[in-house]
């Protein structure tokens, strides 16, 4: 395919109806972030886009990462932070305290943008940052941003979550709750997320001779 400057493109195609895995090619690896199969100082480059937040030993995923980094090689992640879906955790928590008495959690826990940043340096990355942006969705109404995050894999996986089926009523108590504490004058209702990026650097050896 031409590119209009005379030269040639290559048009690749991808069949999307394939998983992801298979779409990459040969080299593609599921693996677990938190057991990276990687010997030390293999990549110039690692990127994860939305996914750390989902680890439970960050620090420890983070020097992974790390030791797999050659010498001034980059990662760069965007993981969700510590306000994220904070209305729709309030609500859950006043109805789960109203209808069941008690208390218990309904939504996985983020980090804040600070503890993110210190852990990069904690880890042994040089020139950490850690940038925060704060998004605003707006939904008709709360059952349909419940479905959206179940549709994105979002959904509760906490072990000390209350085990169990949620009964009807709890479920009904949190939308009229979130309806009524945060819809705009057009029954609109919000959800925030939080989004957090990380950006850092293997130290290497050679910077110290510039």
């Amino acid at each position: 395919m031409l590119d209009g400057r005379g030269g040639v493109k290559t048009l690749i195609q991808c069949d999307l109806s394939l998983p992801m895995s298979k779409r990459a090619g040969p080299l593609a690896i599921v693996a677990d972030e938190e057991l990276l199969p990687f010997a030390p100082q293999s990549f110039d480059l690692v990127l994860s886009n939305l996914s750390l937040h989902w680890v439970n030993d960050l620090p420890g995923a983070l020097s992974q990462i790390r030791r797999c980094l050659k010498p001034g090689g980059m990662f760069l992640s965007s993981m969700l932070g510590g306000e994220t879906l904070k209305e729709l955790r309030q609500s859950l928590a006043a109805a789960e305290t109203a209808i069941d008495g008690g208390l218990s959690p309904r939504i996985s826990p983020f980090a804040d943008v600070k503890d993110a940043g210190n852990l990069l340096a904690r880890a042994g990355f040089t020139q950490p940052v850690a940038d925060l942006e704060t998004l605003s969705v707006s939904y008709p109404e709360p059952f349909k941003l419940m479905a959206d995050l179940r549709g994105m894999g979002e959904s509760n996986a906490v072990i000390e979550a209350r085990k169990g089926l949620t009964s009807r009523a709890m479920m009904m108590e949190a939308a009229r709750r979130y309806v009524e504490d945060f819809a705009d004058e057009d029954g609109r209702i919000p959800a925030t997320f939080q989004i957090i990026t990380l950006t850092a650097w293997a130290e290497d050896e050679n910077d110290d001779k510039i």
